[in-house]
């Protein structure tokens, strides 16, 4: 369910940010053949290029999927409770015993603690039972192809190239998500051939069959993206009634104990001695989060808010929290009411990136500064209210 690849792939793309090569759209025998070109110019042998292109085809479905994440605009509380069952959160304490050896090393070596990759193992594949069926080769070079953003799949088909030059990857086998993700905890290539893990000792790193390389190869990417161990990642507050809303948000940080003083309390535990956000992903009337440094390490895995939030708490129902205190949030704005007050924002100067009816970080910051100018509560939850006042 990933929307984006991750660092990885940003990194790899340098290197070909700047060639000719580096095109889209056009005839796709041609965007192949200058693939094929490139691959020469990387040092692959012919013979392999072409074997490993040979059988490559245009997958209108991978579009078709990419302009398809409608998911994405649901509001906290709904796409939540869409993805976490209680079916979900007993397979994943089960996993977390059959696997309990695998998790303490993932914890000794990469200080990833177990909920945070089972969540991840949920979401992405229901714990390694849906891993995906697009041919991955087809859906990498489509989207390389496609000009949306090529910049960050084109490096991936590379990667994949090399993946086949070790004997770790299948041209017309390999199978996966549709973004090009591959086993149960969905790994780009770029990602496997820098994380990648035997977690299981048997000399190969298989991240569709073999749930230990999965998770330790998921471990050692978090850590590669900054996870700090031994920290939490979000806990759930309760706020009073009378704070300044316009402190919340990802855009302010504080010490926790800032929070404190202003009457912010954990509904489990005690504050971390770390520094963290307020998130109030349906205002200030819905749940409340105090975010820590390891919850935006999430965001180089999942580029969506929603998803996000709800990655990091499952990851704490997982571990034993309670379940949210749901509240009784203003009522929100429709998908096509959303596009309707995005249209709104950007014409009043905001940057809200594009109008796609989903409630981000960019459409966020702007409700929040629009909410603060007519007077409202600033807790950056679009309502009616907000609409019809703009």
């Amino acid at each position: 369910m990933r929307l984006l690849p991750t660092l990885a792939a940003l990194v790899l793309s340098a290197a070909t940010a700047t060639s000719a090569a580096a095109q889209c759209g056009g005839s796709f025998n041609s965007f192949v053949s200058g693939l094929k070109k490139e691959a020469a110019a990387k040092g692959y042998n012919k013979s392999t290029t072409e074997a490993f292109f040979a059988n490559v085809r245009q997958d209108p479905k991978t579009i078709k999927a990419d302009r398809s994440q409608g998911v994405f605009q649901m509001p906290f509380l709904e796409f939540s409770q869409r993805l976490i069952s209680q079916n979900r959160i007993d397979v994943g304490r089960k996993k977390a015993q059959q696997y309990a050896s695998t998790f303490d090393k993932i914890e000794r070596q990469y200080g990833v603690s177990r909920g945070v990759l089972l969540a991840f193992w949920a979401f992405e594949t229901d714990y390694g039972a849906f891993q995906g069926d697009f041919n991955t080769l087809n859906s990498l070079v489509t989207l390389a192809h496609d000009c949306r953003r090529p910049e960050l799949f084109r490096p991936q088909v590379f990667a994949a190239l090399e993946l086949y030059d070790r004997g770790n990857f299948s041209p017309t086998k390999t199978t996966g998500a549709w973004a090009g993700e591959i086993g149960m905890v969905q790994m780009l290539p770029a990602d496997i051939i820098e994380n990648g893990v035997d977690g299981d000792g048997d000399g190969k790193v298989s991240l569709k069959t073999s749930a230990q390389d999965a998770l330790m190869s998921g471990g050692k990417m978090l850590n590669h993206l900054g996870w700090r161990a031994g920290e939490p990642w979000l806990q759930e507050v309760t706020v009073p009634a009378n704070l300044d809303w316009s402190k919340s948000g990802l855009d302010t940080t504080l010490p926790a104990r800032k929070w404190a003083q202003m009457g912010v309390k954990p509904r489990e535990g005690s504050i971390a001695n770390l520094p963290a956000s307020l998130l109030l992903p349906q205002g200030r009337k819905g749940p409340a989060f105090l975010a820590y440094p390891n919850y935006s390490v999430y965001f180089e895995w999942n580029k969506s808010f929603v998803y996000v939030t709800t990655a990091a708490y499952f990851a704490n129902r997982l571990e034993g929290a309670t379940r949210y205190n749901a509240g009784k949030p203003d009522a929100g704005l429709s998908g096509a009411q959303m596009k309707q007050l995005q249209t709104k924002l950007k014409a009043r100067g905001h940057d809200v990136g594009k109008v796609d009816g989903i409630l981000g970080k960019l459409t966020r910051r702007a409700v929040q500064a629009e909410q603060k100018r007519l007077g409202l509560p600033a807790d950056a939850w679009p309502t009616p209210k907000l609409l019809n006042a703009l």
